[in-house]
């Protein structure tokens, strides 16, 4: 009996999350795209506290099918290609929009 009712819950929160839109639900053509999209947002974020020059805090990564779009606050121009040249090193990344905004 108790395993018939965790097994009715895992089932009834499944049909929930894939119901209430998400991120599967919203666009993404696959799972598998949504994991992809998921790993190359994780990848830039690392490279960008690598990055001595970048100021990984001050930015925000998102990628929706394999296009990266950054945004946040840079220091300098220089600062701001330097974001783009990371994200478009990654792997599977097919195009970045750069929506960083240069404070002086």
């Amino acid at each position: 009996m108790k395993y018939a009712r965790a097994i009715a819950f895992a089932a009834l929160a499944g049909i929930t999350i894939i119901g209430s839109g998400c991120a599967v639900g919203r666009g993404q053509e696959t799972v598998g795209s949504y994991v992809d999209d998921t790993a190359i947002t994780a990848a830039v974020k690392a490279k960008f506290v690598e990055d001595k020059t970048v100021s990984a805090s001050a930015l925000s990564v998102e990628t929706l099918n394999g296009t990266v779009q950054l945004s946040g606050f840079a220091k300098s121009a220089a600062e701001k290609a330097q974001a783009e040249n990371i994200a478009r090193g990654v792997k599977n990344v097919k195009n970045v929009r750069n929506n960083i905004v240069v404070r002086p």
